[in-house]
């Protein structure tokens, strides 16, 4: 990327006009995605125009079609739905419906479409653009437009972005609204698992997905659930028999409640519909368990969108809006989406095919095609759900080693259900598990004891940390550890925890040298708010964390906006790093976020001061400005907060607001539970394989880098890397990783705020195609 391709977009819109609209089925985080394009366009010197009601507006026009300003997208981040109407239009699925709708856009000069919407509207669009020409040249034999109307508007250009709540549209890995719809979902097993566990009885859960079971699998792995039932993975013929089996096993076992999750589209494998209704009937005929069914309904699309689904339809709206102005007419209409933590774009069809492949292959009974076309994350998803749901763990422990998990650093929501996946599957692998309380200081003082498999029952959704988690560092305690390890025969060890855990396993790696006990196989798995683990882009509890923040932020936003002229100032936790206060102010709609990796000036804080003043000449009258604790020593939130005051004297009145440990408690988010229990998994997995490599002679030793890793999330894929490797990525002073991904979402942060700077488009995601993504995508 050049130097002038830098400044080409402030420019690359001028003269140019697009219009959004969403269509189909409505999901939280369309309006931070509609909220995005309308404000990038305008960055980018373009026109935007609102087209309101779907495809309906497009064929009707009118006042249908009005043009956008920035103001009138304010306030829009926090709200669910789709703020300018979504409709099911039969009218363009004629071709008369087209032509008019090409009319309008013509007579507007609009030669942009960014559709929000699921597969049925994104193939809608795919054919309006295939017919362009056809139309235009109706319409100007029937004298309905000018040859120079034609010509300025010779092509349309079509991006798409997924807007669906089922996740069911192939090639992404996450659509707008999914995420949210899991929130829902969510909160609703966790009151429901009250209520059970109180009366002993049997829930059955029925969530959305009439032809996709994404939903259904998340949900049932976000909760521990004892059954699902998708329609991609119909259960074996005599289904009725071990459903009643598992129920009364995890009943003998001291379980107080059974849970049943069903996507509305469940079948069986002769393509029957398996109702919640036939599921109960079943459970009470057979078990005589006390059995209620709930249908989860539109509760799932109601609701305010989630931080995950802000920033993504945020950053796709951006991506979309540079994917319209860079295309040209042999560019095919493309959907932006996320893959891991990159933005790419892929070929609309190609991804509705494939979309229909799945149904087609369901359709034919073809399911391990299904769940193939499905991606790698889906089936992820299911092997891991398939163990710890369906294995009984073994009772005898021949040939089995014994593993010891332990919570290091500040508490983070997840960390229990990281905790509760490694103790399960050690048991599957029929090993022995130790706990260990209070980190690497019970290590030393022998605060260990053995879990079995209801010793993690029900900690999928509990908040904070119930091992105990201390800051402390082990290398100060080697002696004791070493005793420990050699007295409870601990052979492997999983350290779930933050940047101390990293630190902690760098130590154990050098203490090595000294004692031969601590030569045995270890995983750090990043739990942490602060998001700060060297190796890993994301670490568990930091989702939870920004949802919190974010919670607190629209109702303070909300308080602004009924007093007016009022700015606040929110102090965010993450230590030395800014993730949480950047993402946070791309979730809720900041006009600044200060943070340490991006120095700033008495003049950068003047800048924002004067920015402030110009926006209270607007009709928002309101600001909200985070600051990462550690930002910056003497520039504290005290002095900002006095600098804002004085400035704005007469102009803004200013508050203050430090957010405090409430960003560390909570129950843990779908993101966090399932992110974690797939970490977990995968730990034990590595370890067991680890642990049989270094057996000689009777006992276990380790002494290679590779056997001290981090798991972690690196771009599509989860990643073991020896900590002794990290250690040059690492600053140990600030206790950051020297390179953070995030760090270029910033100028979206700025742009959607307003300010004038310059997009670097050099990190712009290039047209991927789908079958080669197939094999290189996140295993997450």
């Amino acid at each position: 990327m050049t130097h002038e391709e830098h400044h080409a977009a402030k420019t690359l819109g001028i003269g140019k006009a697009i219009a959004v609209l969403t269509s189909g089925g409505d999901a939280q985080g369309m309006n931070a995605a509609v909220r995005a394009v309308v404000r990038v366009g305008i960055f980018t010197g373009a026109r935007v125009f609102f087209v309101h009601e779907g495809y309906q507006g497009l064929v009707d026009g009118g006042d249908h079609i009005r043009e956008a300003t920035w103001e009138s997208v304010s306030m829009m981040l926090q709200l669910g739905g789709t703020v300018i109407g979504s409709a099911r239009c039969k009218d363009f699925r004629d071709r008369e419906g087209r032509l008019r709708a090409a009319l309008n856009l013509v007579k507007r000069g609009i030669t942009n479409l960014c559709v929000i919407g699921g597969d049925g509207s994104l193939t809608g669009a795919d054919t309006f653009r295939s017919e362009w020409s056809d139309l235009l040249s109706d319409l100007q034999k029937a004298g309905k437009i000018t040859p120079e109307e034609a010509t300025k508007s010779s092509y349309l250009n079509i991006v798409g972005l997924v807007g669906s709540i089922d996740n069911d549209f192939c090639g992404t890995d996450m659509t707008i609204g999914t995420d949210s719809a899991l929130h829902r979902i969510v909160e609703i097993v966790d009151a429901i698992t009250t209520t059970a566990q109180s009366h002993q009885r049997t829930f059955v859960l029925e969530v959305m997905g009439r032809h996709c079971g994404y939903l259904a699998l998340v949900t049932s792995l976000s909760c521990g659930a004892d059954w699902v039932f998708i329609p991609e993975c119909p259960p074996d013929d005599d289904w009725e028999e071990h459903l009643c089996r598992r129920l009364s096993e995890t009943r003998t076992r001291g379980s107080r409640l059974n849970i049943i999750i069903v996507a509305e589209g469940a079948i069986d494998k002769n393509g029957k519909p398996i109702t919640s209704e036939d599921i109960k009937n079943l459970v009470v005929k057979r078990l005589g368990y006390d059995t209620r069914v709930t249908v989860l309904g539109h509760v799932q699309r109601g609701g305010t969108p989630s931080a995950f689904d802000r920033i993504l339809g945020s950053r796709m709206g951006v991506e979309a809006v540079m994917a319209l102005l860079e295309g040209t007419p042999d560019t095919p209409a493309c959907v932006v989406s996320l893959s891991g933590n990159q933005a790419v774009r892929l070929p609309l069809m190609e991804c509705v095919q494939v979309t229909k492949d799945v149904t087609k292959a369901m359709d034919e009974k073809r399911f391990d095609e299904a769940m193939k076309l499905r991606g790698r994350s889906f089936m992820n998803n299911w092997e891991v759900y398939k163990l710890l749901a369906h294995v009984r763990p073994p009772v005898s422990k021949s040939g089995s080693h014994t593993v010891a998990v332990m919570n290091v650093g500040a508490p983070a929501a997840g960390m229990n259900a990281a905790v509760r996946s490694t103790v399960r599957i050690a048991l599957i692998q029929g090993n022995r598990v130790l706990v260990v309380h209070d980190g690497f200081e019970g290590l030393a003082k022998g605060q260990i004891e053995e879990a079995g498999w209801s010793y993690v029952g029900g900690w999928t959704g509990q908040g904070g940390s119930k091992l105990g988690t201390k800051r402390t560092l082990p290398k100060k305690n080697f002696e004791q550890i070493s005793a420990n390890i050699t007295k409870f025969n601990i052979q492997g060890l999983v350290i779930i925890g933050g940047f101390e855990a990293y630190t902690g396993g760098l130590e154990l790696m050098e203490g090595r040298k000294q004692f031969d006990e601590l030569c045995i196989p270890f995983v750090v798995i990043p739990a942490t708010v602060s998001n700060n683990v060297p190796g890993s882009d994301f670490s568990i509890g930091a989702d939870t964390a920004l949802n919190t923040i974010c919670t607190t932020c629209d109702r303070i936003k909300q308080s602004a906006a009924g007093t007016k002229r009022r700015v606040f100032i929110i102090e965010t936790m993450g230590g030395y790093c800014g993730y949480l206060a950047t993402m946070a102010g791309l979730a809720a709609g900041a006009d600044a976020a200060y943070i340490f990796e991006e120095p700033f000036t008495i003049r950068d804080l003047q800048a924002n001061v004067e920015h402030l003043v110009q926006k209270m000449k607007t009709t928002v009258k309101r600001g909200l400005v985070l600051r990462n604790e550690k930002c910056n020593e003497n520039y504290t939130t005290d002095f900002i907060f006095n600098l804002y005051s004085e400035e704005g004297k007469g102009i803004f009145d200013s508050r203050k607001n430090v957010l405090g440990h409430m960003q560390q408690g909570g129950s843990p988010t779908p993101f966090d539970r399932n992110f974690a229990t797939k970490m977990g998994a995968k730990a034990m997995n590595w370890m067991s394989g680890k642990i049989k490599e270094s057996y000689r002679n009777g006992r276990i030793f380790a002494n290679t880098p590779d056997s001290g890793c981090v798991l972690g999330m690196r771009k599509r894929a989860l990643v073991f890397q020896p900590v002794t490797e990290l250690k040059d990525q690492t600053d140990f002073e600030h206790r950051i990783p020297k390179e953070q991904w995030w760090l270029k979402l910033r100028p979206i942060l700025k742009i959607l705020a307003k300010y004038e700077i310059d997009l670097d488009t050099s990190d712009h995601a290039h047209l991927e195609h789908i079958s080669r993504k197939r094999s290189g995508e996140a295993t997450v």
